[in-house]
C-alpha cells in the first residue's frame, strides 16, 4: 500500500484487531450497520477501471470491509478509504501487466493480487504468502469470487518453488527496494519485469539499492506515477527488467 506500514499490504495488521467487529455472518444487524456506516462509498471511477468486472470488485471489496479487521488483515483505520486508498490504488496498475504469468509476493489481503486479478482475467496470478490464516483468506476469496485465474501458495518468497519462472512480480507494502529485490528478482525469467507498489519515497528508494540492482542484475529501473488527475491519491510503481 502507499505509505502504509511496510508488510504485505495488510495495513498494519500483525497489531491486535481493536475496535467493534464487524465480521460478516456473526449474526448481528449492529455489525453490519457498523460497517455500512464507517465504509467509504464506491468512487465513480471505480467502474471504468473495472468494467464489466465491477462487481466481482465490489464484493471482494464488501468481504474485505466485513471481515478484515477481526481477520487480522487490515487496521482499524482503513475502512473510511478502503476505495480509494487500497481497492484503487491497486487497480490503477492493472495496464502494466502482460498476459501471461505474474507473481504477488507478500499478498495478505489481497492487495494488489486478487484486484489485479479482478481487472485483469487474461493474466494468470501466483499469490505468494507465508501465514497460513491470510493464505486461507485469499483461497476463500478466489473460491467465491470465482477466479479461475488465480492460484496461492503457501510460501515465504526465498522458498516458493514455481514449475516455471514468472513474467512479472508484484509486491505492495512488503518492503523497501533494497530487500524486496533479492525475493523478487530470482523469481522471473529471464527479461522478466518488476513491478512493485511503493510509497512516496520510491525515488529514494531506487538510489539506496545500487548494490543490490548490480547484484541481480536489475536493469531500466524507473519510478511510475500512476492515476495523476483521476485518483484522489496517486500509486507509484517501481518498474524494471531483470536479465
Amino acid at each position: 500500500m502507499t505509505d502504509g506500514p511496510d508488510r504485505g499490504g495488510e495495513f498494519g495488521a500483525d497489531r491486535t484487531p481493536r475496535g467493534k467487529s464487524i465480521a460478516a455472518g456473526d449474526g448481528t444487524a449492529d455489525a453490519e450497520q457498523n460497517a455500512a456506516d464507517v465504509v467509504e462509498r464506491e468512487p465513480a471511477i471505480a467502474a471504468s477501471l473495472f468494467g464489466e468486472r465491477l462487481p466481482l470488485a465490489r464484493s471482494f471489496t464488501h468481504e474485505l470491509a466485513a471481515q478484515g479487521e477481526e481477520r487480522g488483515l487490515i487496521g482499524p483505520l482503513e475502512l473510511p478509504r478502503l476505495w480509494t486508498r487500497h481497492i484503487l490504488n491497486c487497480a490503477i496498475a492493472a495496464p502494466l501487466l502482460r498476459p501471461r504469468r505474474v507473481g504477488d509476493v507478500g499478498s495478505g489481503a489481497g492487495l494488489p493480487g486478487l484486484v489485479l486479478a479482478i481487472a485483469r482475467p487474461d493474466v494468470s496470478f501466483v499469490l505468494i504468502e507465508p501465514m497460513e490464516r491470510r493464505v486461507a483468506w485469499l483461497t476463500e476469496q478466489v473460491s467465491a469470487l470465482g477466479l479461475d485465474n488465480v492460484e496461492v501458495m503457501r510460501a515465504r518468497a526465498e522458498d516458493a518453488r514455481l514449475p516455471e519462472p514468472l513474467d512479472q512480480v508484484t509486491a505492495r507494502a512488503v518492503s523497501a527496494f533494497r530487500k524486496l529485490i533479492p525475493l523478487t528478482a530470482p523469481l522471473l525469467r529471464d527479461g522478466g519485469e518488476l513491478v512493485l507498489m511503493k510509497g512516496a519515497g520510491a525515488a529514494a528508494e531506487v538510489e539506496a539499492s545500487a548494490k543490490e540492482i548490480r547484484k541481480y542484475r536489475v536493469h531500466d529501473v524507473e519510478v511510475l506515477t500512476l492515476g495523476e488527475g483521476v485518483l484522489d491519491e496517486v500509486t507509484r510503481v517501481i518498474r524494471a527488467t531483470v536479465r
